[in-house]
């Protein structure tokens, strides 16, 4: 994915608004300090040619120990107010993030590798930004200041000082935009090494069993090298303007204490006033504080990017509209995504409807596209007459319930994960639920049965796949898709779910991806897939006399 700075510049645009009192708070305190910096050495100018001068002392010496105060007391405040609102608008900035991937779901194809650099990391440097920008702002002030206090000091050292400045003016655009595009080169590449743990993690097993640990660890650890070189990009280009600028403010420096120099050998300024063109030349080429600041928006910019690829990533739009009362009929008419073109197809409702095919059939793009985890690329589906995406997502997701061949469970203990989707069910439906997918045995088993941490429950593919179903069946709903969530269980354990699965009393429209012939023999209807498209639908026993139809299965043509 590539993306230009502007959508990155919008989203920094609007973390920004996000800092709240603590960005005012953070103005207020670096334009007070910047006032105290352009005003101190003008007071220790007249402090100077105070001591310089016979009498009593003025207030000046007075006045300089206040700015000293001021700006010791705004530095610190700074720090505060920086720490708190960054980590207030990084926090805004994740939020965001997971919320717009979440509610993308799987339609937007993410690695789970990238998009976790992407939103731990890059939310983090992306949320320098609005306090880098108010500190960088703020930061020209003491040079713009000290401008103007050498022209009021005298036009000749304002004149010999404005020469050079305009090369520190480039060197400083320059640095911003090679600092955003390494920084954005550094990030990709940390991105395609956390995709690459992710997926060996999500395959530690297989990895494992086959001795490929060296091979592996080498494929994740490959980008090291090139993250060492933008790495290194990154530092020449940080050091390049420093080391540059050092020689240009130095050069800056002699020029302007010569000219003062000569002012003061003519009469025309006070030696106080020397002193204090010095201080105001240092502070009209102060590189430092500008530098890490505008680094610091240019490694925002280049993680904003990131961000801003995803985050630009179109979701599926929320409607307000409601399903009307009806048995759960699911229609498909032309769709056509994936593999599958055209697919007329209807459901009737309450009834159980297994699909099958090859693999690669299209399947599990069916099952998903029945409940909208994907969107067709054309046709539309529908439930009970209203097309899917004209609902709006509470009233979709009350409607269809899932249980897939792998199942994730969330919660923190089992009796969380099997009422994870159903807030406020009670314990009886939960446990009920349980009870019909098998799985109350093994959970009675387990140390603090249903109370047991799902983290301290080890379970098989099969007693996974339980909990998976007892979810489902929990959820409720009109229409129950099952995507191969029963492939990993035993024959008896099958045989017992497919009881209430199939049985009169079961109530729900039921689409079933089938790989076992027990399964299809016992629906309803068979949905046959291959070439992209309904190959034939009806009852088991009348497919099964056709060899193609066997061959489906493993069984003999």
């Amino acid at each position: 994915m590539t993306l230009t700075g502007t959508a990155a510049d919008r989203l920094l645009l609007r973390t920004a608004r996000r800092g709240g009192g603590w960005s005012v708070v953070l103005a207020v305190a670096a334009l007070a300090d910047a006032v105290a910096t352009v005003l101190l050495p003008a007071a220790l100018a007249v402090a100077v040619d105070d001591v310089l001068s016979p009498g009593p002392l003025g207030p000046a010496v007075a006045v300089c120990a206040v700015l000293v105060v001021v700006s010791a007391m705004t530095d610190v405040l700074m720090e505060w107010a920086t720490g708190a609102g960054t980590a207030r608008v990084t926090a805004w900035l994740r939020h965001a993030f997971v919320r717009h991937v979440l509610a993308g779901g799987p339609s937007l194809g993410l690695d789970p590798g990238d998009a976790t650099s992407r939103v731990v990391g890059g939310a983090a440097e992306a949320g320098l930004a609005p306090a880098a920008v108010i500190r960088a702002v703020v930061a020209v002030l003491p040079p713009v200041g000290a401008v103007v206090a050498l022209v009021l000091i005298d036009w000749r050292i304002a004149v010999a000082l404005g020469v050079a400045l305009p090369v520190l003016v480039l060197l400083l655009r320059s640095f911003v935009r090679d600092i955003t595009g390494t920084v954005r080169r550094y990030l990709d590449v940390q991105g395609t090494m956390a995709a690459r743990l992710a997926e060996a993690v999500r395959g530690i097993r297989t990895i494992a069993a086959a001795g490929t640990v060296d091979r592996e660890s080498g494929r994740v650890l490959a980008a090291l090298p090139e993250l060492r070189r933008e790495g290194d990009a990154m530092w020449r280009v940080q050091g390049g303007v420093g080391a540059r600028g050092l020689f240009a403010v130095l050069a800056l420096q002699v020029a302007v204490l010569a000219v003062a120099g000569l002012e003061l050998a003519a009469g025309r300024i006070s030696p106080g006033e020397l002193v204090a063109a010095g201080r105001y030349a240092a502070l009209a080429a102060g590189l430092g504080p500008i530098v890490t600041h505008l680094g610091r928006i240019g490694r925002a910019r280049g993680a904003a990017a990131r961000a801003a690829e995803i985050m630009e990533l179109p979701v599926p739009p929320e409607n307000t509209g409601e399903l009307p009362p009806g048995p759960g009929t699911l229609e498909f008419r032309r769709v056509s995504a994936g593999v599958l073109s055209d697919v007329d197809l209807t459901v009737p409702g309450g009834t159980a409807v297994a699909v099958v095919g090859l693999s690669g059939s299209g399947k599990s793009l069916l099952a998903a596209l029945a409940g909208r985890l994907a969107d067709p690329d054309s046709g539309e589906v529908l439930l009970d007459g209203v097309p899917l995406p004209r609902l709006s997502r509470a009233a979709l997701r009350d409607a269809v319930g899932y249980a897939f061949a792998r199942p994730h469970l969330f919660g923190g203990t089992v009796l969380e994960a099997v009422g994870f989707g159903t807030p406020g069910a009670p314990d009886e439906t939960l446990r009920h639920a349980a009870v019909t997918a098998c799985a109350d045995p093994f959970i009675r088993r387990l140390p603090a049965g249903y109370g047991t941490a799902l983290a301290d429950a080890p379970m098989s593919g099969g007693e996974a796949q339980r909990l998976g179903l007892a979810r489902a069946f929990a959820h409720g709903g009109r229409l129950l898709i099952l995507d191969d969530a029963t492939s990993s269980l035993d024959t008896a354990t099958e045989r017992e779910i497919g009881r209430t699965l199939f049985g009169a009393s079961a109530g729900r429209t039921r689409l079933i991806t089938a790989h076992r012939a027990a399964t299809a023999a016992r629906a309803d209807q068979v949905v046959w897939l291959d070439g992209g498209g309904v190959r034939a639908r009806g009852a088991h026993t009348d497919l099964w006399r056709d060899p193609a139809y066997r061959a489906v299965f493993g069984a003999d043509r």
